[in-house]
């Protein structure tokens, strides 16, 4: 039976799993590290990894997969015929011609480059933009490799070629550097007019062609794991590398998202609603994005909607470490639960983790509002936040709606925030969606891809052999109506500090 290894490499943590190609099973997964992965933050907005960390992770986490396998399965890793990737979204990596990293990676939730795409816009032309690209060049990649150039001339002298998170990974596996055309949308260097590489951004910045990696279909052998690569992991020499895509796509991907119409969720670290669309429509102001999902091409093109919210999970993640170290998230979650749809009128806005796109890549920091000291505990500070969380991607939802998305029914994974029974009643509640959680992640998502791409299922709906819901939650029509109270209250605290 024909065994896949899928890879999810977030900011986080590297998440490994193995799956029966048949069945959809899932025999061993592992995450590493224990704690979650380590963002350099030298200046106010910035935010770096090393890319070799990543690599230690994926190398830990295979291992902790191989040693599950041999004790309860029978089966040996070297039964795994094709390895797919997921990454972290929208970072850069670059590396010499000996295919050395030359610095850390600048990852997604950096804001540096922001000014820089600003003026880019405002140099090249907004609608020009928005109508090639899909989206203004803002703080994504290619914007970071401008400041790079503009920042660390030295650094950028060295660049043979530039990266996205999973495409470094990959080369570690094949020896090869490649990417694909989803990849270079989330780095705004995808033109959708041309349905080609966006040599509109590429000339506007300076940028050599030389400096971006060969092309290859998302879906597909990318390459083969190399003998040392084969002896690092404890694989075989020759298994195929055959997907790769940024983590929100191929979140889609593990749900089974891959038609207009349909949603998908995420809530990590940042969370995420993610809508396919068969037209390239895009948001005047760019705080909602478009990108070339999984399964595009442009015969039969298939675009995802991306609104995302950085500070999710992780304010969860600080309340944990700072405000309720002596409990764990289930008893967080009970704890936020005991108090009223509202909170008592304390309001959280989560926006602390770097410049937001739906605030039109403003960083206003996270806040807390209507603070009594004599009223609110801690289980109203929790509650607070993770309602705060829900109406900042109702916000964005609005946006998305603008242009076009239709939410009736939200897919997502029974993980991170969508364990919280709190959130998905009023996740469910405020979006007015039915929300269907599924015992899936994007390590098997890729699992599945790499499954695809390597040609093991002769159609791609047999790839989701397995897949099926665990709970679906409904809209609580009688807390509706607070729940719209609440929203709105925190929608004018939200219009008052974008005004400060």
């Amino acid at each position: 039976m024909a065994l896949l290894l899928g890879y999810d490499v977030g900011s986080s943590s590297i998440k490994a799993t193995l799956m029966e190609a048949e069945t959809g099973k899932v025999l061993a997964t592992a995450a590493s590290p224990e704690k979650e992965l380590e963002i350099i933050a030298e200046k106010l907005g910035w935010a770096e990894q090393k890319p070799s960390v990543w690599w230690e992770h994926v190398v830990k986490a295979t291992k902790s997969v191989s040693a599950q396998v041999q004790n309860n399965t029978g089966y040996s890793m070297a039964d795994a015929e094709a390895i797919g990737v997921s990454y972290q979204m929208h970072g850069l990596v670059v590396v010499d011609k000996n295919k050395e990293v030359l610095r850390p990676s600048v990852i997604w939730c950096d804001s540096r480059a922001v000014s820089v795409g600003e003026k880019a816009a405002a140099e090249i032309g907004e609608e020009k933009c928005l109508e090639r690209l899909l989206n203004l060049p803002g703080n994504f990649t290619a914007s970071k490799l401008k400041w790079v150039k503009e920042n660390e001339p030295d650094i950028y002298s060295k660049i043979h070629k530039i990266m996205l998170p999973g495409d470094y990974i990959a080369m570690r596996m094949t020896g090869e550097i490649k990417t694909t055309p989803s990849g270079l949308s989330e780095g705004i260097m995808w033109d959708f007019q041309q349905h080609g590489l966006a040599e509109l951004i590429l000339d506007y910045y300076g940028i050599s062609r030389d400096l971006i990696a060969d092309v290859v279909p998302t879906f597909s052998v990318q390459g083969e794991l190399t003998k040392e690569a084969a002896e690092e992991l404890g694989l075989k020499a020759g298994t195929k590398i055959s997907y790769r895509a940024g983590d929100q796509p191929n979140n889609a991907l593990s749900l089974n998202v891959l038609n207009p119409g349909e949603i998908a969720a995420t809530a990590g670290t940042s969370g995420v609603v993610y809508g396919i669309s068969d037209r390239g429509d895009y948001d005047h102001k760019s705080r909602v994005n478009t990108f070339v999902h999984v399964n595009y091409s442009a015969e039969q093109p298939r675009y995802g909607v991306l609104l995302c919210l950085n500070g999710t999970g992780i304010l969860n993640s600080w309340l944990k470490h700072n405000a309720a170290d002596t409990i764990d998230y289930d008893e967080m979650n009970e704890l936020a639960g005991q108090v009223e749809v509202g909170a008592g009128a304390l309001v959280v806005l989560p926006y602390g983790n770097g410049a937001e796109r739906t605030l039109e890549n403003k960083n206003i920091g996270a806040s807390v509002h209507g603070l009594n000291f004599n009223t609110h505990s801690r289980a109203h500070l929790l509650r607070a936040a993770q309602e705060g969380i829900v109406f900042a991607l109702n916000y964005g939802l609005g946006i998305m709606r603008q242009a076009g998305v239709q939410v009736k029914t939200v897919r997502a994974g029974h993980a991170n925030m969508f364990l919280s029974p709190l959130f998905c009643e009023a996740f469910a509640t405020v979006t007015q969606s039915v929300v269907e959680l599924y015992n899936t992640d994007g390590s098997q998502g890729a699992a599945r891809g790499a499954g695809i791409g390597a040609g093991i299922y002769k159609d791609q709906k047999d790839a989701f052999v397995g897949l099926a819901p665990v709970k679906t939650i409904e809209p609580n029509e009688k807390l509706a109506h607070r729940y719209q109270q609440a929203y709105e209250r925190w929608g004018k605290v939200l219009k008052r500090q974008l005004k400060v």
